[in-house]
């Protein structure tokens, strides 16, 4: 079941260009964003939550158009950067004390479950978390008022090969509760482990958008890993570009 659909939205920076993104994310499905660093990663999930103003596209989730229906699907949605931006010297506890109070669906119980299952201890500052920590503490917050997809940017970047690692696992623990995931990454691993479903951006460009084996299956050449398969693609992608260059030179 489909419950985002992003269609044809386009961005224009005076450097860069976002070019008809389309793509779809299903529900309780886990979706790796993979490109390189300045393909577009960012600026495309600022545009899907409004965050960037698209120049033009449409973009819905659970069947409601982003516009005129921001404030009601903002409830049903979980983002995160990978940072924490709440207050960094109040206790976690107070923080959500607070944030409860925006959320008609916040959950207690839920709260008190995912605490014990990312081993948070809510009376710590946020400055007192490790960068992985920070990553669940985020997560907290979003599944906590009943989240039913998370959308993450590069939330692995950073972290020791143990909190990925973790933090993978986790993902794969709240897709069996039916919780969509998409997050951005460049880190071809991270998708090799857990990811259902592959959208790959080059340039500002869609490329591909496959589940995985299909990708698997389209673009590897035997005995390749996926590392290897998005690299050779990338050099293919980057010889264009020369090539175009030289042509309008």
């Amino acid at each position: 079941m489909s419950i985002v659909e992003v269609r044809n939205l386009r961005k224009e920076y005076p450097s860069f260009q976002m070019k008809d993104i389309s793509f779809s994310i299903q529900k309780g499905r886990i979706t790796g964003f993979i490109g390189r660093n300045g393909a577009g990663k960012t600026t495309t999930i600022k545009s899907i939550l409004n965050l960037v103003h698209p120049d033009s596209g449409e973009v819905s989730f659970f069947g409601l158009p982003l516009v005129g229906h921001e404030s009601e699907i903002r409830k049903r949605i979980g983002y995160s950067s990978g940072t924490v931006s709440w207050y960094p010297r109040k206790r976690i506890r107070d923080i959500v004390s607070i944030v409860r109070e925006f959320y008609e669906t916040w959950d207690d119980e839920a709260y008190r479950r995912y605490l014990a299952l990312f081993d948070l201890d809510d009376n710590k500052t946020p400055r007192e978390l490790s960068e992985g920590m920070k990553v669940k503490f985020n997560l907290l917050i979003a599944l906590s008022h009943g989240a039913e997809i998370l959308i993450l940017d590069e939330p692995t970047s950073g972290l020791d090969p143990f909190s990925r690692d973790e933090l993978l696992g986790v993902f794969s623990e709240l897709k069996a509760h039916g919780v969509a995931i998409f997050f951005s990454t460049h880190i071809t691993s991270d998708l090799e482990k857990c990811a259902d479903d592959i959208v790959y951006i080059s340039d500002g460009e869609i490329v591909s958008a496959l589940p995985k084996k299909d990708f698997t299956k389209e673009y590897s050449q035997e005995g390749e890993s996926l590392e290897d398969t998005i690299l050779r693609m990338e050099r293919m992608k980057q010889n264009e570009r020369m090539e175009r260059g030289v042509k309008n030179a």
